[in-house]
C-alpha cells in the first residue's frame, strides 16, 4: 500500500482524495498497488470540506508523517511551498505538484534538489491535457522546433465571446467573474502571468532554458477592444492569448500575450474555457494537445496520473534532462524578438495622414502587408489598421513612439502581434 499526504486540501485537493478512494481499484489495477490518502493539511479546519480523510492545520506534519510515502502540493503559492517541497524531497519522500508558480520560479533549484527522488508535475499546465509526459516522453525524439498554446481557460473564455457575440472586454469580464472563471481580481488571468508561468515549465523541458516571468514579455487581453476583433476577422485572424517558445537562429523566443493567428489553424478552433497546446518537432511535425485546462477533476486526474507512475517506479530527470543538455540555447531578448504586427491609431482625416505614417514606419525599416480604414465617431477622425511584414520588437516600439508624436495621430498606439 501507498500512502499520500496532500499540503493543500482545496478544489483539487478534495478531488484527489475522493477519486483516490472512488476509483480506487482501477488505480490499482494501473499502479500495481493500492494506493490510498491518509492525511489533508489545510488554512482553516473549521472550514468544511467533502473529504473523509484527517486533517491538520500544519503542512510539517504531512511531511513528517512515518505514514506519508508520496507528497501532493497543491497549497499555490511561491515561497512557502518551495520550503515544503524542498523539506520533502530531503526528507526522501516522491512529491507531486500542481503548483506552475512555485515551478516557473524554483524548477531548476528543485531539480537539483530531488535528484533521483521523483517530482512529478504534471498537472502544472493545462490542467488535465498530459503535455508534460508527452514533451518528456512521447516527443523525446525530437528536437522542438515551436510551442505554441492556450494555457489560461479564463482568457480563451472572454475572448470566445468577445468575437463571437462582440462583446465588450469589460462586459465579458463581469460575466467571467459571475461564472466563477475569472476571480474578483482577475489580472494573474487576464494579464497573462499564468500562462507565462506555465510556458515556463514548458520551455525547460523542450529547451533548457533557465528563464524568469520577468526575462520575457507578458501582457494580457486587456486592451483588446471590437474594432481589434473587426480587423482580425475581416483579415483572416483570430485573437488569441497564446504563449509562444519557439527556437530561431539567435536563441529561444519566449512570449505571452494576446496574438492573431490564422483562422484556419487548428488551435484558432479552439474556444470556451478549453485549453490547447501544439508543439512542432523536427521528425514529428505538428501534434495538438487539447483538453480542460483547469477544474478540480481533470486537474485531480493528472495528479493522480503522476502517482500512479511513481508507483510503478518511473522517473528520470524531473526536467526529462539535465539542464543546458540542448546546446545551451540562449533566451532571445523580449527586444529582440522579430515577428508581423498590426496596429491601430486614430488619426485626423485629412490629405498627407497616411504618407506621414507609412514614412515613419518606413523610417525604422517597417513595411505594411495590408491597411484597412475605418470612420470614428468624430467626423474629423479615422482609425487607421495596419498589418505590418516581419520586424524586430526593438524597431516597433521605437516606431509606435515616433508615431505618437505625430501631430496627427491620436490617442495611444495599441499594437499586436501576428504569428502565422
Amino acid at each position: 500500500m501507498v500512502k499520500i499526504g496532500i499540503l493543500g486540501v482545496g478544489t483539487v485537493g478534495e478531488s484527489v482524495a475522493k477519486i483516490l478512494l472512488e476509483n480506487a481499484d482501477i488505480i490499482e489495477a494501473r499502479a500495481g498497488k493500492k494506493i490510498v490518502p491518509v492525511l489533508g493539511a489545510v488554512r482553516d479546519l473549521n472550514k468544511p470540506r467533502d473529504v473523509s480523510i484527517p486533517l491538520t492545520d500544519d503542512p510539517g506534519e504531512v511531511i513528517e508523517s512515518a505514514d506519508v510515502d508520496i507528497v501532493v502540493e497543491l497549497m499555490g503559492g511561491i515561497e512557502k511551498p518551495y520550503r515544503l517541497v524542498r523539506k520533502a524531497l530531503e526528507a526522501g519522500k516522491p512529491v507531486v505538484t500542481a503548483n506552475k508558480a512555485l515551478l516557473a520560479y524554483h524548477r531548476y533549484e528543485l531539480q537539483e534538489i530531488a535528484g533521483e527522488i521523483p517530482l512529478f508535475y504534471e498537472a502544472s499546465v493545462a490542467g488535465g491535457i498530459p503535455i508534460i509526459g508527452a514533451l518528456r516522453n512521447g516527443l523525446s525524439a525530437n528536437h522542438i522546433e515551436s510551442i505554441k498554446g492556450i494555457m489560461n481557460g479564463t482568457c480563451n473564455y472572454m475572448l470566445t465571446k468577445m468575437i463571437q457575440e462582440g462583446v465588450a472586454y469589460e462586459e465579458v469580464l463581469k460575466e467571467a467573474q459571475e461564472l466563477g472563471y475569472a476571480e474578483a481580481d482577475p489580472t494573474f488571468d487576464v494579464g497573462g502571468y499564468d500562462a507565462a508561468h506555465k510556458l515556463l515549465i514548458l520551455g525547460s523541458i523542450a529547451y533548457g532554458i533557465d528563464a524568469k516571468p520577468e526575462e520575457i514579455i507578458i501582457e494580457g487581453i486587456e486592451e483588446i477592444s471590437p474594432t481589434d476583433v473587426e480587423f482580425a476577422r475581416e483579415f483572416g485572424y483570430e485573437i488569441k492569448l497564446l504563449g509562444i517558445a519557439k527556437k530561431g537562429e539567435k536563441g529561444v523566443e519566449m512570449r505571452v500575450h494576446a496574438t492573431m493567428i490564422p483562422a484556419k489553424s487548428m488551435i484558432a478552433k479552439v474556444d470556451g474555457v478549453m485549453n490547447a497546446v501544439s508543439v512542432v518537432g523536427d521528425r514529428v511535425g505538428e501534434t495538438m494537445f487539447y483538453g480542460p485546462g483547469a477544474g478540480g477533476d481533470a486537474t485531480a486526474s493528472a495528479v493522480i496520473a503522476d502517482i500512479v507512475e511513481i508507483v510503478r517506479g518511473n522517473s528520470g530527470p524531473m526536467l526529462g534532462y539535465k539542464k543546458g543538455l540542448e546546446s545551451g540555447l540562449p533566451l532571445v531578448p523580449p527586444e529582440a524578438i522579430v515577428t508581423q504586427y498590426y496596429l491601430k491609431l486614430k488619426v485626423l482625416d485629412e490629405p498627407g495622414v497616411l504618407a506621414k505614417v507609412t514614412s515613419t514606419l518606413g523610417e525604422f525599416g517597417i513595411s505594411i502587408e495590408s491597411m484597412l480604414q475605418k470612420p470614428s465617431r468624430l467626423a474629423d477622425r479615422v482609425r487607421l489598421l495596419f498589418t505590418t511584414h516581419q520586424c524586430e520588437e526593438r524597431k516597433m516600439k521605437e516606431a509606435i513612439e515616433a508615431l505618437k508624436k505625430l501631430d496627427v495621430v491620436e490617442e495611444k498606439v495599441t499594437m499586436i502581434r501576428i504569428e502565422k
